[in-house]
């Protein structure tokens, strides 16, 4: 029973990004999810044009297209689907706007540097930059509506089984019975070993050995077979392949990648050899580049009207203690790199050796003053400027300093796995009460458990999430001193 639990608590925290359920069942749910916002976001567009008697050609037509590839990637962590019985309205709503509105943002920039700035001033442009957000929610809200009356009156379902009980096959079954647009129908396992060996996990089958399966899938009619044997048994897969050829099943491989953990794991090509990313940064391709103009316009937005208080904050600085108005620190930043990270002097030291002592309740080395800017954070605005600078992101990881690095690495297995993004300003440890002293190698490692869960999966809206449940966190948390 030991060893069902292991597998359970594995499949729970692994995942593999290779396409979904839904595009495997329902194709035309992959369609919707790709391209209903592109394709609603240019037709309203189109219209707006119409509407104010422009020609669709020219700069115009340009611009259509610039909005429809912009929308594929800006509007592509929106969900037109929840697995959820309920459907969280305010924030799918809130979820379109924010990213809605960074679209235009960067649309505007685009338009500004290649001279067609006097576009935004345009009466349809002004009309559809208002109305889209409101516009998609409700083609949101109509089509999950209408894909729930579809499933309603088709409830037709393939039926599945898969070979091998371990942690891939598990997390299958969980997230297809979670997903109502899901059309498995799961009757069972098939497993390689002796069946009184093999504990029945809780509300599944287990249905027979590996021998049984061609005979089973004949006579129940089953339509998918998933075979998510260990990749040490290749000789049985083989057999079994051969074994199914009579048969029409459709036969999908799962590999056995639990023997890792795995960050951000999915398929790909090196040189047109397939491979699979086992551990691997979120941000590569298109996604590092909304990740990096994300950073860059929201960093930007702030600072201009932040600068007064930068001016305030220093002025309270100087007059309340003697020292520098800035403190900087070595930390590691991405891939593990050394990197400063500034910070307003909350103290009446500035420590930067190989041992460093974290912050305590009541630490007489914290100045009133900066004590006040501690407990608002106010003393990590600095940290802008280093987001500017390419050395930090809005929302990552925290930085610890280098003696920390090299004492925590040694003792929390995939410590530096948090290093795979550059650190945050925020993050998901910090909004989840992780935020201040860590005072136990326990509150560390579980830190970095919420670090690493951010890795495994982040996504744009994740980014926006963390960003408003901060402020509730600074004005509340009192962890912070």
């Amino acid at each position: 029973m030991e060893a069902n639990t292991d597998i359970t608590r594995l499949a729970s925290k692994s995942s593999i990004h290779s396409g979904s359920l839904i595009a495997l069942g329902r194709p035309v749910l992959f369609i919707i999810k790709n391209l209903l916002y592109p394709i609603s976001i240019v037709s309203l567009l189109a219209g707006s044009f119409m509407y104010w008697e422009r020609s669709l050609s020219g700069v115009f037509l340009l611009l259509m297209v610039l909005v429809f590839f912009a929308s594929m990637h800006f509007m592509d962590g929106v969900c037109i689907y929840r697995a959820e019985h309920s459907f969280p309205w305010l924030r799918s709503f809130l979820d379109i706007l924010l990213r809605w509105l960074l679209m235009l943002v960067v649309l505007w920039l685009i338009f500004e540097l290649s001279g067609f700035g006097y576009l935004v001033f345009e009466p349809g442009i002004q009309i559809w930059s208002v109305v889209t957000p409101v516009a998609l929610f409700l083609i949101q809200i109509t089509v999950l509506f209408l894909l729930d009356f579809f499933l309603k009156h088709n409830p037709r379902k393939r039926k599945a089984v898969i070979v091998g009980l371990d942690a891939l096959g598990l997390q299958l079954v969980k997230n297809s019975r979670m997903d109502k647009f899901s059309d498995l129908d799961f009757l069972g396992f098939f497993e390689n070993r002796s069946l009184d060996r093999v504990p029945e996990p809780a509300g599944e089958k287990i249905l027979g050995t590996i021998k049984m399966l061609p005979e089973f899938v004949r006579r129940n009619g089953v339509h998918v077979v998933f075979i998510a044997l260990p990749m040490a048994n290749q000789p049985r897969i083989i057999e079994l392949l051969d074994a199914m050829r009579d048969s029409t099943a459709s036969i999908y491989f799962v590999p056995d990648l639990f023997i890792a953990d795995l960050i951000q794991a999915r398929f790909d090509q090196v040189c047109n050899v397939p491979v699979v990313a086992v551990c691997e940064t979120p941000f590569y391709g298109l996604r590092s580049l909304l990740k990096r103009l994300s950073d860059i316009i929201i960093a930007s937005l702030l600072m201009i009207p932040l600068i007064p208080v930068f001016i305030l904050i220093a002025m309270g600085i100087k007059l309340s203690s003697p020292g520098a108005v800035l403190f900087k620190q070595r930390r590691y930043g991405l891939n593990g790199e050394e990197i400063w990270v500034y910070k307003f002097r909350s103290m009446t030291v500035c420590e930067n050796s190989g041992v460093i002592e974290q912050a305590k309740r009541n630490d007489s080395r914290i100045t009133r003053f900066g004590g006040f800017l501690r407990r608002t954070s106010l003393d990590e605005l600095p940290q802008f400027i280093n987001v500017l600078q390419g050395r930090m992101s809005i929302v990552g990881p925290r930085p610890h300093a280098v003696a920390h690095n090299e004492l925590y690495r040694q003792l929390i297995k995939g410590y530096m796995i948090r290093h795979k993004v550059k650190p945050g300003i925020t993050g998901w440890a910090q909004i989840n009460g992780f935020r201040g002293e860590t005072d136990s190698l326990d509150k560390m490692a579980a830190r970095i458990e919420y670090d690493l869960d951010y890795l495994r999966n982040w996504s744009f809206g994740l980014d926006l999430q963390i960003i408003m449940r901060t402020v509730g966190v600074v004005l509340g948390d009192k962890n912070a001193y």
